[in-house]
């Protein structure tokens, strides 16, 4: 073509056009699929709303997707393969197996402890019908000449023989042998005989007993079908012989006995018939039924959760019929008629364990049911699903039996023996089952519709099931003994081969929805992928959860990842569930689960209720070769494929190097003895890490990662390679399309560049490299491959201006821009944060000293810079990065800044303190603390078991930005070694990182360990499995304490604000304060969302009860018995703590204006309390001056000891009355509920001595009087204001009164504290010994106990309070209370308590139970 009509100034050279536009142009052009011109009418709507998106200012719609397949890397191991023909199937990993060791048929020595627990239910021989219980059953081995077809039992392996036979012929098998029992119309006594006749409930119907009861008519079944039928094989009488099954006749006791006298009558009848024609010899199949129960299904339709049996009951069913089988006489193993996939595992889990145990090799086959024209088995897989999930047990046979008639089965018998490596087999029924149960097929239809299968080589072996008799069998081997069996096939390339309810083969034709030779595995059933998911399942909202897999699957994930982990979370308990229920949910559990746990116990939960073949994420060497090995071996019995991390024991790989070297040493544990692992079924993670944080040695980690696939393929034949996809991004959280251009790019090179295989991602939001916006395209790829120094730079420069973008879309994209002031215009304080929050480093030393001249001009000191305008700056950080506004590299600026300005104040300090030594006449050179110069020293480390340290590196890099020493003692630190590098460093601090679940529980125990110690600095916790809640939960219940808090750090930006206001002696208390407060309202939050609370009974949590030590009980007070007190007005005003009363009024200032009197710093309430504040101080003044208010009450020491019972207390009077009859007995409660680590359940009775001892209780009442009056003058004048202050006030005076009355008790009148000396704020914070909590309150919610105390001081008589009938005390402004002098008391809450305290309690206060019940009723933990 020479000339055409065109608009030159937009044609295009092909390169300029974009790869899938330029495929999609040239499909339409060529004509070269049917769809190009529906694809190229979607690309223009595109492009034409994309347009429009644009002039609106909206976000643009995703471009459709098109994407060319990309070439996949193939490896010299694969190219070089050369497909292998079978002579054999498949042989099991067992050394006996694979040398064809000859059972030797002697069991007598047999002496695993689950052998010998299951011989314990033999039957004596006086209750056998056999003369001995032998269990040996050799043969001569000249018996028979050697060699094909002849066998001889321990000469000759029974795998090689029917290896031959199955090549050399279409092979019987038996038929139905419970239709042959229904033909001999046996009635109940038949099935009783002499030995059942007494059984206490009805049995006929339980076939397998006969072999018991009938033994003769079991054992002519069996020899029916060797000699009319032709049978070669003949399967034992033994499908429901499980004590599982047994359970519905209670006869559990007798499967021992069920499966030995099966297997042996039918060892028997096969010898016999062998030895009338030893060229055919014949063989005993011991039957493996499927139960009557299912692990895959619930029984309850209104709960997909609930199950009937669990995977361990049927492993030990199976394994104890197993026993009995092989002693007595089985040949073979055969799980059959398997209509739910789990159960088959199960079954193969317990005969691999067993034939391990007995270090012999016995053949299995295993048999599937369709149960009906979908080609399903009940619990939903394929067949071919269902050949997946179980091929890991190297059947030598596998097949499909029952449920169908031949014809209906054979598409799904050809499916499955297109797919299958060893040989087949088919038993069906004689046809379908008509109006009254039974079969019509004649033996001529059986046989004219089973040739289909010998045909057409489907089989190796053939018989019948339901309505099928020896004549059927014998009209089948007659029909087909002249086809060949079905070959073996020849073994193509080892492939990963998964299984949900379908089958998943990774091979060569995989793709993912972006055109990459690449697995999606799908991250949103992942705690640490999703914050939904997390929610939904902290919620216990599973139905909800399962919304989410689905969504992944019809997205494109090829496999779902299901992970729990989490600290305030039951892993165990909710991984369980999660699988139970996804697997009854089609459109979920279709495609293969990755089981994801680091806690291996979860791991095998997960597995133990899933039917399909799984992949388990993730096992290590960090764990140590022993451990590594048992864990490996442990999953490759259960079928699954797994993903090996590459952590050593020293550590986590982070470069090219380490990762191959991890990895190619695990492969070559894995794929030899005594593993065995196939090497098809492993997946390397080599740790995908964080690029673009801002820390240089961090760029390359993409580029390691890449390289590092390529080698470690190229040295581990057939392995596959995965990864984090997530992790790679993770500092540019919040841009979610800067994210996912990086994970496009990534994924390009690691996939289509050196052969990555699997990954775990959000399928819905990946990208193809085409759809990665232009501008970030160049950007992207530069960062993952690390192109250029400033890759990182740039990348957030790009990331800075889609977030401004973003921000832009929100406010509907029309704004006009306006030119903003210079921020070097701002003041010097903001223009220092403005600095650190943009991470400019070029004015700081400028600014800095401006800031630091300011200050010096008004006689502050160098270090007000630090603690003042630098350190709000850095707090603004954190705030911007927590709510996802700022990303890691800038944080990273953000902390260099901090040091420049930090690095340029040192002089100055240093000067500062060398003049304040002269001043104080010390010499400034002398040897000092080198560590004196820094703000504070931190330990940081990451815990036991744990190998990830880029979080606690980023800590340490931003802390010692801060001027901080911070000792980094490294990963998979032991409890030990931190605590000993903390005394040897003596530091401020010590935080402790972690990302794995596990790491959760060693941080619990480094907090006990550190209380036993008895450490004084604070703990701080980190890390991607941390949360504020597992701190306050679990951690700090340990160890935190006022002095020494444990804090949970959300990440390295706040890092710097928690240790800087830890270390400060003047904002350490009201922070500390303030978190104390949260975490007792988060760990309130957390017990009370519990659905499922835990308690102690009474008599558990008496046994954990507080004792006091004896040796500290308080002396003797100088007197006993009641008195009144009467206080002056004025003397209590020094007592008033003021922080209730702003509470009253709702008024409430935030850290670091938390409390009286910083609250009136708050930019909120501040001017708000100080107004309120002086209008009480007036009132309060005149209240004082006209006595309008007064004070009076009593208060009582008497002689005490804890009851006899120890959960009360008893008092006297006089002291020489003290262990006869109580003046009175205080009645007290005990907690019950469980919490993680508590150790002592407590009561008040507690911090009393028992008898034997002299201790003393005291206690008060006292009250403010007039109130009511006050306010009632206010009310009539209309005066709320002043009613509402008076009454506040009353109460701050009749609580001052209660704090002054403690204090005196303490000091004079008890006298047990008589040198007490503490400060206004001391007193406040409870300093002083002993405590005074009130009846109706947290530590005894029972109010009825203020009439003990009434009753015993004469309290109404005495001052005039008053309890009315709900027991309020009157007036308003009273306070009472019990007065505990031991050190060891402490307030608490008893909580919720069970039925068994309250009867208890109600019994020892003489109190009807129902009225008891009614007085606790807002603390009982049941339905009254």
């Amino acid at each position: 073509m020479d000339m055409g009509i065109v608009n030159a100034a937009e044609m295009l050279a092909l390169k300029d056009v974009e790869e899938d536009l330029l495929e999609m142009c040239t499909d339409a052009v060529m004509n070269r699929t049917d769809k190009a011109t529906e694809q190229l009418t979607e690309m223009s709507q595109w492009f034409f709303d994309c347009k429009q998106a644009k002039k609106d200012g909206t976000q643009p719609p995703r471009r459709p997707r098109f994407c060319k397949k990309q070439p996949r890397v193939v490896f010299d191991w694969e190219k070089n393969y050369v497909p292998r023909k079978q002579t054999e199937p498949p042989l099991p990993v067992s050394k006996p197996a694979q040398q064809h060791t000859p059972n030797p048929y002697v069991y007598d020595a047999l002496a695993s402890p689950r052998v010998v627990e299951a011989r314990k239910k033999r039957p004596s021989l006086e209750t056998s019908q056999f003369g001995d219980l032998r269990t040996t059953w050799t043969q001569p081995a000249d018996l028979y000449p050697r060699g094909f077809p002849y066998f001889v039992r321990g000469r000759d392996s029974a795998r090689s023989y029917i290896s031959e036979l199955f090549q050399t012929r279409i092979t019987m098998y038996d038929g139905a042998m419970g239709t042959m029992i229904q033909k001999h119309k046996l009635e109940e006594d038949a099935f009783r005989a002499e030995r059942f006749k007494d059984y206490d409930m009805l049995i006929k119907g339980n076939n397998d007993l006969l072999s018991i009861t009938q033994p003769q008519i079991i054992k002519d079944i069996y020899k029916k079908y060797l000699v009319e039928g032709g049978s070669q094989l003949i399967g034992t009488n033994t499908f429901s012989s499980t004590t599982i099954a047994q359970a519905d006749y209670k006869m559990e006791d007798l499967v021992y006995e069920l499966n030995y006298d099966s297997a042996r009558l039918a060892r028997e009848a096969c010898d016999e018939v062998t030895k009338m024609d030893p060229t055919k010899p014949r063989f005993v199949v011991g039957a493996i039924g499927p139960t009557n129960r299912t692990a895959s299904i619930s029984p309850d339709v209104n709960d997909p959760t609930a199950r009937n049996c669990t995977f361990d009951e049927l492993v030990e069913a199976y394994y104890e019929q197993c026993v009995g089988l092989v002693d007595g006489g089985a040949d073979i193993l055969i799980v059959e008629t398997i209509f739910d996939t789990l159960n088959a595992k199960a079954a193969v889990y317990a005969v691999n364990e067993f034939l391990e145990d007995a270090g012999i090799d016995i053949p299995l086959f295993i048999s599937g049911t369709l149960v009906d024209q979908s080609g399903r088995t009940l619990s939903g897989q394929t067949g071919e699903g269902f050949y997946a999930s179980i091929r890991h047990a190297k059947p030598m046979c596998v097949g499909l039996n029952c449920a169908l008639g031949a014809s209906a089965m054979a598409p799904f018998l050809k499916r499955l023996s297109d797919c299958a490596e060893c040989f087949v087999h088919v038993y069906s029924n004689a046809g379908l089952p008509n109006a009254m149960g039974g079969y019509d097929d004649t033996p001529a239809d059986m046989a004219r519709e089973n040739v289909v299968f010998a045909k057409n080589g489907w089989v190796n072996m053939m018989g019948g099931c339901c309505g099928s008799t020896p004549p059927h069998i014998k009209a089948i081997y007659e029909a087909c003994k002249d086809f060949a069996p079905r070959p073996l096939p020849t073994l193509g390339p080892p492939r990963m081969w998964l299984s949900g309810l379908e089958d998943f083969k990774i091979g060569p034709d995989t793709y993912n929805n972006c055109g990459l030779p690449f697995v999606n595995v799908g991250e949103r059933c992942n705690i640490a992928g999703s914050r939904k998911f997390k929610r939904l399942i902290m919620e216990g909202k599973y139905p909800e959860l399962m919304d989410i897999a689905k969504d992944q699957v019809e997205a494109g994930a090829h496999v779902v990842d299901i992970n729990v982990d989490d600290g305030m979370l039951d892993g165990l308990a909710a991984m369980q569930k999660f699988v139970k229920m996804a697997v009854t949910e089609p459109d979920v559990s279709r495609v293969p689960f990755m089981i994801d746990s680091s806690k291996f116990d979860i791991v095998l939960a997960g597995l133990k209720w899933n039917q399909g073949k799984a992949i388990v994420n993730s096992i290590s060497l960090k764990v140590g070769e022993e451990l590594f090995i048992e864990h490996a071996t442990l999953l490759r019995k259960h079928g699954a494929a797994v993903v090996v991390m590459a952590f050593d024991e020293q550590g986590q790989a982070a470069t090219k190097e380490d990762k191959v070297r991890i990895c190619k040493r695990s492969y070559d544990i894995l794929v030899n003895e005594p593993v065995c692992f196939p090497p098809e079924d492993i997946i390397f993670d080599p740790n995908v890490l964080t690029i673009g944080t801002g820390i240089e040695e961090h760029n390359n980690y993409g580029v390691d990662f890449i390289e590092a696939t390529k080698t470690i393929k190229e040295l581990c034949p057939w392995c596959k390679i995965s990864g984090g996809v997530s992790n790679l991004s993770f500092g540019f959280r919040g841009v979610n399309v800067v994210r996912e251009s990086i994970h496009a790019y990534f994924l390009h090179h690691a996939c289509v560049a050196s052969g990555m295989d699997v990954g775990i991602v959000n399928a819905a939001e990946m990208l193809h490299p085409v759809e990665v916006p232009p501008h970030l395209r160049e950007v992207c790829e530069d960062a993952v491959l690390n192109r250029r120094p400033d890759a990182t730079d740039r990348l957030l420069a790009a990331t800075e201006a889609e977030k401004e973008a973003m921000e832009l879309r929100k406010r509907g994209g029309g704004a006009v821009a306006v030119k903003k002031k210079s921020w070097r215009d701002l003041p010097i304080a903001e223009r220092l944060t403005h600095a650190l929050v943009k991470g400019i480093s070029e004015h700081v030393d400028k600014d800095t000293e401006e800031m630091r001249s300011e200050i010096e001009q008004r006689g502050g000191k160098t270090l007000e810079v630090i603690e003042g305008p630098l350190m709000q700056g850095m707090n603004v950080v954190g705030d911007l990065f927590g709510a996802g506004k700022m990303f890691l590299p800038q944080v990273i600026k953000s902390a260099r800044v901090m040091k420049k300005a930090v690095a340029y104040l040192l002089p100055f300090m240093e000067k500062e303190k060398r003049d304040n030594l002269i001043a104080q006449g010390r010499d400034p050179d002398a040897q000092g603390d080198d560590d004196a110069q820094y703000a504070g020293t931190f330990l940081i480390a990451t815990v036991k078991g744990d190998v990830h340290d880029i979080g606690k590196n980023i800590v340490a890099v931003v802390l010692g930005c801060n001027n901080y020493k911070v000792y980094d003692i490294g990963v998979m630190c032991t409890c030990e070694s931190i605590l000993d590098a903390a005394i040897e460093h003596d530091v401020d601090a010590i935080g402790l990182s972690g990302l794995i679940t596990p790491s959760l529980d060693e941080m619990v125990d480094v907090a006990k360990e550190m209380a036993k110690r008895n450490f004084k600095v604070p703990l701080l916790i980190g890390g991607a499995t941390t949360s504020k809640m597992h701190t306050a939960v679990k951690v700090a219940p340990q160890y935190a304490s006022d002095e020494h808090p444990v804090i949970h750090v959300l990440d390295a930006s706040r890092a710097v604000t928690v240790v800087s206001s830890l270390l400060s002696d003047e904002l350490k208390p009201d922070y500390v304060a303030d978190v104390q407060d949260e975490y007792a309202e988060l760990r309130d939050e957390y017990y009370a969302s519990l659905e499922d609370r835990k308690y102690l009974t009474l008599d558990q949590a008496v046994a954990k009860r507080g004792d006091v030590a004896i040796e500290k009980v308080a002396p003797v007070p100088t007197h006993l018995g009641a008195r009144v007190v009467e206080e002056d007005l004025a003397a209590v005003v020094p007592f008033i703590d003021w922080n209730p009363f702003f509470q009253t009024w709702e008024l409430r200032g935030r850290y670091p204006n938390r409390g009286y009197p910083k609250i009136f710093n708050d930019e909120t309430v501040g001017a708000e309390a100080k107004k309120l504040f002086d209008d009480a101080q007036a009132m309060l003044k005149t209240i004082v001056e006209t006595k309008e208010l007064s004070l009076k009450g009593c208060y009582g020491l008497y002689a005490a000891n804890r009851s006899d019972g120890g959960e009360d207390v008893d008092v006297w009077e006089h002291e020489s009355e003290r262990g006869g009859r109580p003046a009175a007995t205080f009645c007290m409660l005990r907690q019950q509920a469980e919490v993680d680590g508590q150790q002592h359940y407590l009561s008040q009775a507690d911090f009393v001595a028992p008898r034997g001892s002299r201790d003393h209780l005291g206690m008060f009442a006292v009250a403010c009087f007039g109130a009511e009056a006050a306010a009632k003058r206010h009310e009539d004048a209309n005066d709320d204001y002043s009613k509402i202050m008076v009454q506040a006030l009353a109460d701050r005076l009749v609580e001052a009164f209660a704090e002054k009355l403690h204090r005196d008790m303490r000091v004079a009148h008890w006298g047990y504290a008589a040198s007490e000396s503490l400060s206004h704020d001391d007193l406040l914070k409870v300093k002083y010994d002993g405590i005074r909590p009130a009846p109706g309150y947290p530590s005894q919610p029972d109010h009825t106990e203020k009439r003990t105390m009434w009753d015993l001081m004469d309290v109404e008589k005495r001052c005039g309070i008053k309890l009315s009938s709900s027991l309020s005390m009157m007036p308003a402004a009273s306070v009472s209370a019990l007065v505990f002098a031991h050190p060891d008391a402490s307030y608490f809450a008893v909580g919720k308590v069970q039925k068994d305290q309250v009867e208890s309690y109600a019994k020892r206060k003489g109190m009807e139970l129902e009225v008891c019940e009614r007085w606790l009723s807002p603390i009982l933990n049941y339905d009254r």
